[in-house]
């Protein structure tokens, strides 16, 4: 008399199916370690195969792809512009002075490696991951 029903219908959640997908989206942000940007690409395909057939798998592709592509081409062009402007500028003091800063933006896609495993877990979990301010433009984006 006191066990919970499982919920049935839209209430439920997604289905085992589309909590893997949703979770292969996010983690494969790890093809980034191996490949240029097979990351991004293997998102964008998740998305497009399960944009008409699955609401929570497609905007769950959607962020995974926005926030790699910010997280690896933005965060690894900064990196790249502040190493090639400080290297140089060793041989006054304001080339010293830049490298923690180089060293700390080379970082950047490291924590996204983490972020994305996160997401990927939350995913597997059945939970509406979102990332930081990516999140609720695709969730606005998707309602």
């Amino acid at each position: 008399m006191g066990e919970a029903m499982p919920l049935a219908g839209p209430e439920a959640g997604p289905s085992a199916e589309e909590r893997q997908w949703a979770m292969l989206a996010h983690l494969s942000v790890l093809l980034n370690l191996v490949t240029a940007l097979g990351g991004p690409i293997a998102a964008f395909l998740i998305y497009l195969f399960y944009r008409e057939r699955s609401r929570y798998v497609a905007s769950q592709a959607l962020q995974a792809l926005i926030f790699q592509l910010f997280a690896w081409v933005v965060a690894g062009v900064i990196a790249a512009a502040l190493w090639v402007v400080s290297l140089p500028l060793t041989a006054v003091i304001i080339g010293f002075c830049l490298m923690p800063v180089a060293c700390l933006a080379s970082l950047i896609p490291l924590g996204a490696l983490a972020y994305g495993v996160v997401g990927g877990v939350a995913c597997s979990r059945g939970e509406d991951f979102r990332y930081w301010l990516i999140g609720d433009w695709v969730a606005a984006t998707f309602t």
